[in-house]
């Protein structure tokens, strides 16, 4: 897979846009697990390599153990291995990444509200659209593991 352009250099002031993003969430009242959660669990579905490789790394450097990571991909069959909380982030995690197949259902936002303020799902919701935004340009541009975007 050929790298195509190099996005810094062809539309920087989009990728600043995008650096906004990721400078919001750093102080998003969501915690740092959850937010490494819907990253690795999106770029799952997303088939991001790039930013797999990324995140489970940053993932493991804040404390998070190789059992949940290499189970993340089957978070619903592994019962005791996440919280309520977190099973909770992931449903959403996936819905609004799969959004072409109903997106975020009434069903798992009802189950959010047992756990989260809107302002956190509001944090949960930009933290899902800003991986999945840097898993489509990462793919889009064929970006290599290795190679840095910003």
């Amino acid at each position: 897979m050929q790298k195509r352009f190099n996005f810094k250099e062809v539309a920087p002031s989009a990728l600043k846009a995008m650096v906004g993003l990721e400078m919001y969430l750093s102080k998003a009242s969501i915690s740092k697990t959850s937010k490494e959660l819907i990253k690795i669990r999106a770029s799952q579905i997303n088939g991001c390599a790039y930013c797999i490789n990324i995140h489970t790394q940053d993932a493991i450097k804040s404390g998070e153990t190789n059992q949940r990571i290499f189970l993340l991909n089957a978070w619903r069959e592994a019962e005791d291995i996440f919280t309520e909380e977190e099973k909770v982030v992931l449903a959403i995690t996936e819905e609004i990444t799969l959004i072409h197949q109903n997106g975020l259902s009434d069903d798992t936002y009802s189950i959010a509200l047992q756990f989260f303020s809107e302002t956190q799902i509001a944090d949960i919701i930009t933290a899902i659209i800003t991986i999945n935004l840097w898993n489509r340009v990462v793919l889009s541009t064929h970006l290599p593991i290795g190679q840095s975007l910003a």
